[in-house]
């Protein structure tokens, strides 16, 4: 996946506000309909079903491989996939800043950001941390533990967490009176297990599907259930879940239940998704940078050659008011990027390129007239 020639066009262009803000809600399986929409689906495949031209963008997976790793990988791209799109007559279709936050969460989806896993290391941990005992592969071995082939979570990251959750509380139970210790769990285990467990044959027809409300309510809920009790200052879980993917952040709520003084209040998957979205989506997706390195790295890109010409008609950057992502660079950039690459040939400038960490000290910096960064 780290060699993307995805029909994204990136230009720094205005984008309105922040994509994962509380008025974006983002769907996974509206997304997939898109990558067949805007015809990504005729040289790429997710998972063997698609094109063959490009690379399977389910299979090429990069360890801490972030959404401005994505956004820069697709920059450094954009130029030959415009040149395969050109031959192959293939018209780029609309991307609004829905659509984009909607190929997020499908790329998220397909575990484009998870680590890479081990399967037969998960088989392992599964029996080893004494899932196994309770939960069976096929068939029910507890009235309470439904086996796996049952597992919406497996397919659902915001699902697996609210389960993670949720079951550990009547997992404390059956441990205390089997006598085992509480198994705690790395992101890199349970990460292992679901890519033992996805790949089981009574598994493979859940369906992979994440959603990212758009927040609204979860400030409340967090205030209602207990949580900003204990989450408050150094303990803030926002800044503490940034760059964490769910997996990790089901890992943690696992090995949290059992310091926990009271018993945890119950999350059903709805309060999870408006907790979650609250809490993570915007951190996660906006990703971290140093906006000073930004503007160093916009500079010697020769960004500065038409965001500061107004002759350009590209507009000023950074402005106050305007908010960037990946994805949202990726709605904006969708139209314009063909006739950006024809200003910069007329000034002789060579196509930029950037790493994930450039692309994420320019964001930074883009978003640095409008708000103040931690």
């Amino acid at each position: 996946m780290k060699r993307l020639a995805v029909g994204f066009l990136l230009l720094l262009s205005a984008v309105p506000s922040n994509l994962w803000a509380a008025n974006v809600a983002a769907d996974s399986a509206r997304g997939a309909q898109l990558f067949e929409a805007l015809s990504c689906v005729q040289c790429h495949s997710i998972n063997g079903k698609g094109g063959t031209v490009g690379p399977d963008l389910g299979r090429r997976i990069d360890r801490s491989f972030t959404p401005a790793t994505l956004a820069a990988t697709m920059w450094n791209h954009a130029p030959a996939m415009w040149a395969a799109m050109r031959d192959r007559n293939i018209r780029a279709g609309d991307l609004d800043e829905q659509a984009a936050a909607d190929l997020f969460a499908y790329f998220y989806s397909a575990h484009f950001f998870d680590r890479p896993g081990d399967a037969g290391r998960g088989k392992n941990l599964f029996g080893s941390k004494h899932c196994a005992e309770c939960h069976g592969l096929t068939q029910a071995r507890l009235p309470t533990a439904k086996p796996v082939a049952e597992w919406e979570s497996i397919g659902q990251p915001v699902a697996l967490v609210s389960a993670m959750w949720n079951h550990a509380a009547t997992m404390k139970t059956e441990f205390a009176r089997r006598k085992f210790a509480w198994p705690e769990l790395t992101s890199q285990d349970l990460t292992d297990m679901l890519v033992y467990l996805r790949n089981l044959p009574a598994a493979r027809g859940v369906a992979a599907r994440t959603e990212i409300s758009s927040g609204a309510g979860g400030e409340a809920l967090f205030q209602s259930k207990g949580c900003s009790v204990c989450h408050t200052g150094r303990l803030s879980l926002g800044p503490l879940l940034k760059n964490k993917t769910l997996t990790d952040i089901a890992a943690a709520m696992w090995n949290h239940e059992p310091r926990m003084a009271q018993t945890p209040a119950q999350l059903d998957p709805v309060e999870m998704l408006e907790i979650v979205s609250y809490l993570w989506a915007g951190e996660f997706f906006e990703d971290s940078g140093k906006p000073t390195a930004g503007g160093r790295v916009f500079a010697a890109k020769h960004c500065t050659a038409c965001h500061n010409d107004a002759s350009s008609g590209a507009p000023a950057l950074p402005s106050a008011g305007r908010s960037f992502t990946g994805a949202a660079m990726v709605s904006a950039l969708w139209r314009h990027g063909p006739r950006m690459m024809e200003q910069m040939n007329g000034k002789h400038i060579a196509w930029p390129r950037f790493d994930g960490t450039q692309m994420a000290d320019v964001i930074a910096f883009l978003n640095s007239a409008g708000r103040r960064k931690p």
